[in-house]
């Protein structure tokens, strides 16, 4: 009797079991997510092209009030960190991290935006995602290094010269190759929905970044990407073995990027490669972009280069609207004006 008792017990329990151990399977969908991103991308004007649209403003072409030097019209935010942001700030700026940035673009209820850094960098990565995620944003050019002298150091330490065996002045670009597309899960189904998990673990990532040191002690390391128009490629050099990709960097040239090698975006300032990074990281792909661009490099010729206006896309080159000189506040709300000319 003892032996039966236990027999129905067991059988009754089996069904419980069954339902338990499926509640805990993990959720699996026959979506192919890298598709169903990159058409949503598309179909909202989304894509590489439509988020450099506007994307950057110098201190300059800002309508900054001149009696308090604020942003009239702006949600500032700044990634800098919480000391240096004490020290100096615009006004009425909010402080967060790159990683936090769209919990704090919420509070922006519908304004524009400004995003603020040390150099420009971070704040393009930054509104990369904030574009992607529709909010309307800007990044302010050469950061904080832009704003006032106070805080050039970061671009004033950084624009150099550098002599390397891999920095090249003749050669045309590698040949161009088709891959197959990266392949990633979220467990989502929508577009939009796959979207911000990839805009938010983009946001999360760390190295996003490579010094012009790295890149150029081992370039091999690298799927090199030169993001400049042919003559400025001619005129200044390029990382040896680098290709040349500009206007596809979109959608529709993906199938150039390499799906498993890490991928290099470089530019002239490492601001709009680093926008570009953000998008690709969100699409999938593993790719860092070069830290301050060519400035880093070759900055003396970019300085006084015409070619691809590489002049406006120098660090202190002129029309580049990296010197400005405007105010700023800092924790305890004490004034601190324009430098002297």
């Amino acid at each position: 009797m003892r032996n039966l008792m236990k027999k129905v017990l067991i059988l009754g329990l089996l069904p419980v079991l069954f339902l338990t151990g499926c509640k805990e399977d993990p959720v699996t969908t026959d979506v192919d997510e890298f598709s169903t991103l990159t058409q949503y991308v598309v179909q909202n004007q989304l894509d590489m092209n439509d988020i450099l649209v506007g994307w950057v403003t110098s201190a300059g072409g800002l309508n900054v009030n001149t009696a308090d030097y604020s942003v009239p019209g702006y949600y500032v935010i700044d990634l800098r960190s919480t000391d240096d942001f004490n020290a100096g700030h615009i006004k009425d700026a909010h402080n967060t991290t790159l990683a936090n940035v769209l919990e704090e673009a919420a509070n922006a209820n519908g304004q524009d935006i400004l995003v603020v850094c040390y150099t420009g960098q971070t704040a393009a990565r930054a509104v990369g995602a904030l574009k992607l995620m529709g909010y309307p944003a800007k990044s302010l050019k050469w950061g904080m290094s832009g704003w006032h002298s106070a805080f050039a150091g970061k671009w004033e330490n950084n624009a150099k010269d550098i002599s390397s065996p891999n920095w090249v002045e003749v050669g045309n670009p590698a040949t161009d190759q088709e891959f197959d597309y990266p392949g990633f899960i979220t467990g989502l189904t929508d577009g939009a929905g796959i979207l911000e998990a990839r805009v938010r673990t983009a946001l999360q990532q760390s190295g996003w970044g490579a010094s012009s040191t790295e890149v150029l002690a081992n370039p091999e390391n690298f799927y090199i990407v030169n993001k400049w128009p042919i003559e400025a490629w001619d005129a200044y050099g390029h990382i040896d073995g680098a290709h040349r990709l500009n206007a596809e960097i979109e959608v529709s040239g993906l199938k150039y990027l390499s799906p498993t090698q890490t991928n290099l975006v470089y530019c002239y300032t490492g601001q709009t490669s680093a926008i570009t990074t953000m998008w690709l990281n969100v699409m999938g792909y593993n790719t860092r972009s070069l830290l301050f661009g060519v400035n880093g490099i070759a900055h003396s010729k970019l300085v006084v280069g015409t070619a691809g206006d590489a002049n406006k896309k120098s660090w202190k080159g002129e029309g580049s609207g990296s010197v400005n000189n405007f105010g700023y506040y800092d924790a305890s709300g004490t004034y601190y004006p324009p430098s002297p000319q």
